[in-house]
């Protein structure tokens, strides 16, 4: 099996796009079990929140992928590109939460967050079993 190109993929972005895919996760599962009526949510932030989390679902999958079967600089330059936007992206859909219900999103996010165990950054990731030990 052929190897990438040493510096094409930088050696953090796995632990990164792990890392994101968790703080996402904890934000769409708060904003789901919140007490908020649908028309309520932030759109189309929570479009594009949901857009940046399947971008790095997508870039998890294809870094097990094996060299030369995918465009890895193309992956790599449109997975920063995510990364970078995912922060600001979860802040401006807790930004145009209703006030009454931003403060109790942002508690339940931080518990849900802190519960959150590594393998769960691979949901919805073709290939992978997050409840495989």
């Amino acid at each position: 099996m052929r190897r990438r190109s040493p510096g094409l993929v930088p050696p953090d972005l796995r632990s990164r796009l792990e890392q994101a895919r968790l703080d996402t996760l904890a934000l769409i599962r708060a904003l789901d079990q919140a007490p908020l009526p649908r028309p309520q949510l932030p759109q189309p932030y929570t479009d594009e929140l949901f857009e940046l989390d399947a971008d790095c679902a997508e870039a998890l999958w294809a870094l097990d992928q094996p060299p030369g079967s995918l465009d890895f600089k193309a992956m790599v330059r449109d997975t920063l590109a995510s990364l970078d936007k995912l922060p600001q992206t979860r802040q401006d859909v807790r930004a145009r939460l209703p006030p009454a219900l931003a403060t109790a999103v942002t508690e339940l996010e931080k518990a849900l967050r802190s519960g959150l165990g590594h393998r769960e950054a691979y949901s919805d990731v073709p290939g992978r079993d997050p409840n495989y030990r």
